[in-house]
């Protein structure tokens, strides 16, 4: 059984859509929850869909064995789904080519530090793109430059608002990354 471990910070809307897409997998499983933020809903549907959960702090990421030693005990994989912190080196090395993240842009376009979230839908809808999408990649030390798994794009309007690009963004990241992410695991 592989066993993925799932990082998110907000409100685990993606988080949910992969537990329930792997809930029946024979071969997959969603093994935990972990975000840095006590507050964030990701943990709630964690606990509704029946899946462990926990939260840690920034420092303790960095820093503390016992994190790196329970992702090592529950996971084969780590997705990032709405994760807003950068993984310290010393996680990636242990779990090389093995940490997802899904990007709501097509890099290497509105990439990097602060890109997340409406931020990036704002600077798209700012630069007058006709198109957007989704990029699936592995993680490295920078953000957003791991290796590229897989993209999807969509087009955008001139009348679209940054709220239209975001809804539109969702709707790939929920047909897409779980897809995905059974397809890379089981390699």
């Amino acid at each position: 059984m592989i066993k993925i471990a799932i990082l998110a910070s907000g409100s685990g809307s993606n988080a949910e859509n992969i537990i329930k897409y792997f809930s029946d997998d024979k071969n997959i499983e969603i093994s935990y929850v972990l975000s840095n933020k006590k507050d964030a809903f990701v943990l709630e549907r964690a606990k509704k869909l029946g899946i462990k959960s926990q939260v840690f702090t920034n420092k303790e990421m960095k820093e503390d064995t016992l994190f790196l030693d329970l992702l090592k005990r529950e996971a084969d994989f780590i997705v990032l789904a709405g994760f807003l912190l950068k993984v310290p080196g010393h996680i990636i090395a242990a779990f090389p080519n093995k940490i997802i993240n899904i990007h709501p842009a097509l890099l290497p376009k509105y990439g990097g530090k602060g890109m997340y979230g409406m931020n990036v839908h704002k600077a798209v809808k700012q630069n007058k793109e006709s198109e957007t999408g989704i990029t699936i990649h592995f993680v490295n030390e920078n953000y957003d430059e791991g290796a590229i798994i897989y993209q999807a794009k969509t087009k955008i309007t001139t009348d679209d608002t940054p709220d239209d690009i975001a809804k539109k963004v969702h709707q790939l990241e929920y047909q897409h990354f779980p897809r995905v992410i059974k397809k890379t695991v089981e390699l």
